[in-house]
């Protein structure tokens, strides 16, 4: 059975993404995500999730080993509720992360994603391009020679 992703699906996996990955610049914005009644459904816990791999992407999973991850639930006093997911172990960033996933759920969703989520987005894009030079600067070009048969 093939399902299809919705767009609002599509947009929300793109947000958590980029609330997950932002570590400590989630702070900047901490007074503005905050100036909100909310309460914490599941304060910010720490626990361990198994990681699953394939051999090149596509073959048989396999359980590849555990890492720490922090989770956070939160609802806003109109009722919409917002979750997160981070690596590591920062009770901040998470409660950040659920506070920011749950505004985005709400009408003001494009100030949102203009205010918190593009800038994110582009300082982590601009963050892997560099690593992306600095890895393609170390890049080794390997080659077989091949012995001719008399």
């Amino acid at each position: 059975m093939e399902t299809r992703m919705t767009p609002e699906t599509a947009t929300r996996q793109r947000w958590m993404g980029v609330l997950a990955r932002a570590g400590d610049e989630l702070a900047r914005y901490e007074a503005e995500l905050k100036d909100i009644d909310y309460r914490l459904v599941r304060a910010p816990e720490i626990g361990m999730t198994l990681v699953r791999g394939r051999m090149g992407g596509t073959g048989a999973a396999f359980n590849l080993g555990e890492m720490t991850v922090t989770r956070c639930v939160v609802r806003l006093g109109d009722g919409r509720t917002g979750f997160s997911y981070v690596a590591g172990r920062d009770k901040h960033h998470a409660e950040l992360a659920a506070l920011a996933d749950a505004h985005l759920q709400g009408g003001d969703q494009a100030h949102w994603q203009q205010r918190l989520i593009e800038p994110l987005a582009t300082a982590q894009a601009a963050r892997r391009a560099a690593q992306d030079a600095e890895t393609a600067s170390s890049k080794v070009e390997f080659f077989t020679l091949v012995r001719g048969e008399d």
